[in-house]
């Protein structure tokens, strides 16, 4: 029952992270992508909202397929760490991130985030179960 509700828990924040990056707080998020990055900063904000919505209803609604969702989100988790790391070394204000001290702080957080998308779907026991397989095998 915890893994279920840590589930359903991130999906919401997913879902609400999501719907943010579409209307309210679209400018906000615009300072979270790299100024190296190749892409209009607008797109990249519009298209990890809607990746966020997705990710956020299939952890609600998707439960016999939570292992995949999860191992999705801990990835797309670790694919915009770089955004969080640009923001802190370019120094860029966002989200009331105005100091280089709460940039880093934030910075703490995102293995928090990938570690709760493993452990709430199962997927961190199906990744070590898989490995144990891979072990007796060798």
């Amino acid at each position: 029952m915890p893994r279920l509700i840590g589930a359903v828990a991130l999906g919401c924040s997913l879902l609400f992270a999501g719907i943010s990056h579409l209307t309210v707080a679209r400018q906000e998020f615009q300072a979270q992508v790299p100024p190296w990055f190749p892409l209009d900063k607008d797109t990249v904000v519009l298209a990890s909202g809607v990746v966020e919505i997705s990710l956020g209803a299939a952890l609600i609604v998707l439960r016999e397929r939570r292992v995949p969702v999860g191992l999705f989100a801990a990835g797309f988790f670790v694919l915009i760490f770089p955004g969080n790391i640009s923001q802190y070394v370019t120094r860029t204000d966002g989200f009331g991130l105005n100091t280089d001290r709460a940039r880093l702080v934030r910075l703490y957080f995102q293995p928090v985030l990938v570690v709760w998308a493993l452990w709430s779907t199962g997927a961190w026991k199906e990744l070590r179960a898989a490995l144990r397989r891979g072990n007796r095998r060798a």
